[in-house]
């Protein structure tokens, strides 16, 4: 693949941030309306563990070394982007390596990488980065922003970067004896499956493909509380309701309980999406530069009690970042989040918890063990059915298997 030029097909939608500058009151109103139904309901009839309770974190990097904060479809200057990974991949370890969970592991990201954005030499960098230790490889995907996007591409799309990321940089991972390789998976407009009243990716089916293609979660969810792809159903890890051929299909749907486990793939696990009534704020997991990881954003994350029905005291805390975006530098690798990481480490016992430092990966094999019933600490299941070391008898060219391949 050759280096990324500074315009590069489609990009990234305006961010989050300027979606909600934009935004009419009315069509606020509008979008929260969907949401805050489900929000009331959870509020009275969730409640917090008793007892100690495990809190299992896994760090969703919308991870675009190209990005240009004021222009989507912009992109860096290549040495820009080769110095901001290089960057990151020298920094990282050297400021989160003293901090460590239960199981004497760091702090990790997920790093969705753009598969519109593929770079052999970039990503080979920071593949050598993940296998050292400091998190893995997923995928990403920005599409339709000029016009809908076809199914036939999105699923080229995603078929070739899989494998790149597999056959190239031995990522992603396989489960049980099957040769495709599997993936979570980010939407970079938050449009998944055409959610986004048409705009911003245009595959009404995007969902079955993800499936066809080997997806096993999506962790796109949730947007801003007012976008218009944000969906009403919040603070949940979930199977599709509605058929994956269909537009928005995990706009409802099954939650996932001991004894009650997936059986359409990809599951969908969600961030929180709290109020804060103290700051006057919507708080959705992300990480920005105006609003750092806190104890005070913990007590809300935990407050959301996203867990597998029937293992309450499994507390699942899907954070997203964007690592790359120079605005958000502080409250990713900055002070803010260092302090946050020691107060959350070094705090655990005495408030009566365990912290858990996972990968996308690893957070669904906790959550495939948790519908399982296995009974231990979380960290036993780190690599429960999604694994990263590839069946001996794995075929290449990979084969497409069905939506439910992960059944059983």
């Amino acid at each position: 693949m050759t280096k990324t030029t500074q315009k590069s097909g489609a990009g990234p939608a305006p961010s989050v941030r300027a979606v909600h500058r934009g935004v009419a009151l009315s069509e606020k109103i509008s979008y929260m309306s969907r949401w805050l139904p489900s929000y009331f309901w959870q509020s009275m009839v969730r409640r917090r563990p008793q007892g100690k309770t495990h809190l299992i974190f896994s760090v969703a990097d919308h991870f675009e070394p190209a990005i240009v904060p004021q222009d989507g479809k912009a992109r860096a200057p290549y040495a820009e982007q080769e110095r901001r990974l290089e960057r990151w991949c020298h920094e990282y370890p050297r400021r989160f390596e003293k901090y460590r969970d239960a199981e004497g592991r760091p702090l990790v990201h997920t790093y969705f990488y753009p598969a519109e954005q593929y770079d052999q030499p970039l990503v080979a960098r920071l593949a050598e980065h993940c296998h050292t230790g400091w998190g893995e490889i997923e995928i990403h995907l920005h599409h339709g922003l000029d016009a809908p996007d076809s199914a036939e591409n999105t699923r080229r799309q995603l078929v070739e970067f899989r494998d790149r990321l597999a056959d190239g940089h031995a990522c992603l991972s396989y489960c049980d004896e099957s040769s495709q390789p599997r993936y979570a998976f980010v939407h970079g407009n938050f449009a998944l499956a055409n959610s986004n009243r048409g705009r911003l990716c245009g595959v009404d089916n995007e969902m079955q493909i993800l499936a066809e293609t080997g997806c096993y979660a999506d962790m796109t969810l949730p947007t801003s509380a007012f976008h218009a792809a944000q969906i009403g159903k919040i603070n949940s890890i979930y199977e599709c309701g509605l058929p994956l051929e269909q537009r928005t299909p995990h706009r409802t749907g099954r939650d996932l309980a001991v004894g009650q486990g997936p059986q359409v793939f990809p599951i969908v696990v969600q961030g929180p999406l709290m109020l804060d009534y103290g700051r006057f704020h919507i708080d959705n997991a992300a990480l920005t530069g105006p609003n750092p990881a806190t104890l005070h954003r913990l007590s809300l994350w935990k407050r959301a009690a996203i867990t597998v029905s029937g293992r309450p005291d499994w507390l699942f805390i899907k954070l997203h970042c964007h690592g790359m975006d120079p605005r958000d530098e502080e409250a990713i690798l900055g002070a803010a989040m260092l302090n946050f990481v020691q107060e959350l480490t070094d705090g655990a016992q005495g408030r009566n918890e365990v912290v858990h430092f996972v990968s996308a990966r690893e957070m669904v094999n906790i959550i495939l063990a948790a519908c399982d019933g296995r009974e231990g600490t979380p960290g036993d299941y780190l690599d429960y059915r999604l694994r990263r070391v590839r069946p001996a008898s794995s075929p290449s060219p990979y084969r497409q298997t069905s939506a439910v391949a992960l059944k059983g």
